[in-house]
């Protein structure tokens, strides 16, 4: 015959263990689910300055006052195009399964004057992942100098066909209040310096505090 208080005492230790495993597992899904991955270029990477005065880290900051629960993942990479961008957001949103994607890419093509189409493309499909994977996206709106011409405001107007066609929030330019103030910006007149990263917050802020709801 079985030795039925050994044989209790290990069913009762199974199951605690498997209460236990299955807690952990939730706990991290619901950790995951509450990431917030910014995915940008140099303008968001902290590009010359110290990585905890960037917005994005003013952002963390700015979510533990307000006692929101999320954490920020900042995948931003200097230099990052739109095409670059939409190599490896499958795999950043694998790993990371954030619940709000903020899509802040697209200067970089614009400075170097690639095709609008291309551009739209790419951002529609990065803004396709994320929403496949039910994250709520923000798409930071880019501006270049007017001296590109016509091909300028097309520019800037690509960010608005896309966040409507894929009915996403838009913040209209990432530099607002920012891009005419000579003395906020870096000696290579392209990059922001650390007193300009509050108003980049501010203007991300306006377009990210609805999806936290």
């Amino acid at each position: 015959m079985p030795d039925f208080p050994k044989y209790c005492c290990f069913l009762l230790v199974s199951r605690c263990l498997l209460l236990v495993s299955l807690m952990l597992l939730g706990s991290g899904a619901a950790q995951a689910a509450r990431n917030i991955l910014v995915f940008g270029d140099s303008l968001s990477a902290g590009y010359g300055i110290r990585q905890d005065a960037a917005w994005p880290a003013l952002l963390s900051r700015r979510l533990q006052e307000k006692k929101l629960d999320y954490k920020v993942i900042n995948l931003s990479i200097s230099g990052e195009t739109t095409s670059g961008g939409r190599a490896r957001i499958d795999e950043a949103l694998d790993r990371h399964s954030p619940q709000v994607v903020i899509v802040a890419l697209g200067a970089n093509d614009g400075l170097r004057g690639l095709p609008l189409v291309q551009l739209r493309d790419n951002l529609t499909a990065i803004v396709a992942s994320a929403q496949k994977r039910n994250a709520r996206v923000l798409l930071v709106g880019q501006r270049i100098p007017p001296n590109y011409g016509p091909y300028a405001a097309q520019f800037h107007a690509a960010f608005g066909e896309v966040a409507k066609a894929r009915k996403t929030a838009l913040v209209d330019f990432l530099l607002d209040g920012v891009a005419t103030q000579a003395q906020l910006f870096q000696a290579d007149n392209l990059h922001p310096t650390a007193e300009a990263q509050p108003l980049l917050l501010d203007n991300v802020w306006r377009g990210l505090a609805p999806l936290l709801k």
